[in-house]
């Protein structure tokens, strides 16, 4: 895809080329959560809306913890009746300090119900949330699906041009990128990330069990990363993220699904019982990414193509449903307000506010992993005087867990 420039029209063979005619308002190039979140969102106020990108299949084993302002964003989206079957409730997070550490904290327990809430979110099957969505946009007014990769994207004084894979060409007054880590609106838009690896990789996938999980999620904190056991329905299921160093988690992927059975089974010291693969498998490398705006020339960045996060605290997809709740707030009001919503003008709000939930996010996350990586004493220290801090602090704890779970500061109008 070549860099957006202005003024400069994409001139493909006309025998390949199938006009659209009207500009859409906004055109939303890629078909995962984010997307589909934010293309949902848009066409549910009647924003005319493209939503562009191929329905590939999700099977690598990993699940998303939706957090209780994600959930709400899916129910106003319509979406949340096809997911809830299929999702379980996360009432508890229990946290085990299994550094070794001389500075170990006991271990940490939050419940949802101390702040009001039934669950602290609910953890669905990658796979289940996005073919929810894709049915939920099949059926939605306002949404024109195309299902095929942009190729060619082109920014004018007054749209943004595409053309597709397979030569429709289409025109939008604001391109929205939800196209990945890998993005091509970002990198024809000429905005450079930052981004940075961990020694790290994680391991996913799916557990059967022999003990009921009750609703609580465990995470442990080793000395190579964190290891997180999420509940699944059916009460003997759980969703494993287990991040270790590079060349183990390469080893570990190589065992045979009974080797790996025993292996998480005893990491999770048999807490869950006697375990077995249940799904299949993922192997997730630790890396991140960050931007300085997710915001050019008629162009916002969704989800995985303005931020990376490693699979830690359940931040990556509820910040990328986030991005997309805030862009609809931002592009109705425009819209609303009469003037042009892939202006900067209408944007700036948007740019400001994603960029600053981001790096707090980034902070929080990138702390965490670093402080378990080192094995210095006084970072230890520090680390578990927070765990104990929020442990015995019922004010402190509770502050920590609404802002986790439901930020205030900013939040976006179908999350509340």
């Amino acid at each position: 895809m070549g860099r957006a420039q202005e003024n400069s029209p994409v001139a493909p063979s006309p025998d390949t080329v199938s006009r659209v005619g009207a500009p859409f308002a906004v055109a939303v190039v890629g078909a995962g959560a984010a997307g589909l979140g934010a293309a949902l969102a848009l066409a549910r106020d009647g924003i005319p809306t493209a939503l562009v990108g191929r329905h590939a299949p999700v099977a690598d084993g990993r699940t998303v913890a939706l957090l209780d302002g994600s959930v709400r964003f899916l129910r106003a989206l319509g979406a949340w009746e096809g997911i809830a079957p299929h999702a379980s409730p996360l009432a508890e997070l229990h946290i085990v300090d299994d550094t070794g550490s001389l500075f170990r904290p006991p271990p940490a327990r939050f419940v949802a119900t101390e702040i009001g809430l039934d669950a602290f979110g609910w953890n669905v099957e990658s796979a289940r949330l996005v073919e929810s969505l894709r049915a939920q946009a099949r059926a939605m007014a306002n949404l024109t699906l195309f299902e095929s990769d942009a190729a060619e994207f082109h920014v004018g004084a007054e749209a943004a041009d595409l053309t597709l894979a397979d030569g429709t060409r289409l025109s939008a007054r604001l391109a929205v990128g939800a196209d990945g880590a890998r993005s091509k609106l970002r990198a024809a838009a000429g905005l450079v990330p930052r981004e940075w690896s961990y020694p790290q990789a994680a391991i996913t996938t799916i557990l059967a069990h022999t003990r009921p999980h009750r609703d609580v999620s465990t995470e442990f904190h080793t000395r190579q990363g964190p290891f997180t056991l999420v509940p699944l329905p059916g009460g003997h299921r759980s969703s494993l993220v287990w991040v270790m160093a590079d060349r183990r988690a390469q080893a570990m992927a190589a065992l045979d699904e009974a080797g790996l059975a025993r292996a998480v089974e005893t990491q999770a010291q048999a807490m869950l019982g006697a375990m077995r693969i249940d799904g299949p498998r993922g192997l997730v490398p630790m890396r991140g990414l960050a931007l300085t705006s997710p915001v050019s020339a008629r162009l916002a960045l969704v989800g995985e193509a303005a931020h990376v996060f490693p699979p830690i605290g359940a931040q990556g997809l509820n910040l990328g449903l986030r991005d997309a709740a805030a862009l609809r707030d931002a592009v109705v009001e425009a819209v609303g307000d009469g003037r042009d919503p892939g202006s900067r003008a209408a944007l700036a709000g948007f740019a400001r506010g994603r960029s600053r939930d981001a790096r707090l996010r980034t902070l929080a996350v990138d702390t965490l992993n670093r402080s378990l990586l080192t094995g210095f004493l006084p970072v230890d220290a520090l680390r578990g005087l927070g765990l104990l801090a929020m442990t015995t602090i019922a004010p402190l704890r509770r502050i920590v867990m609404r802002e986790g779970v439901v930020p205030r500061l900013g939040a976006p109008s179908l999350m509340r």
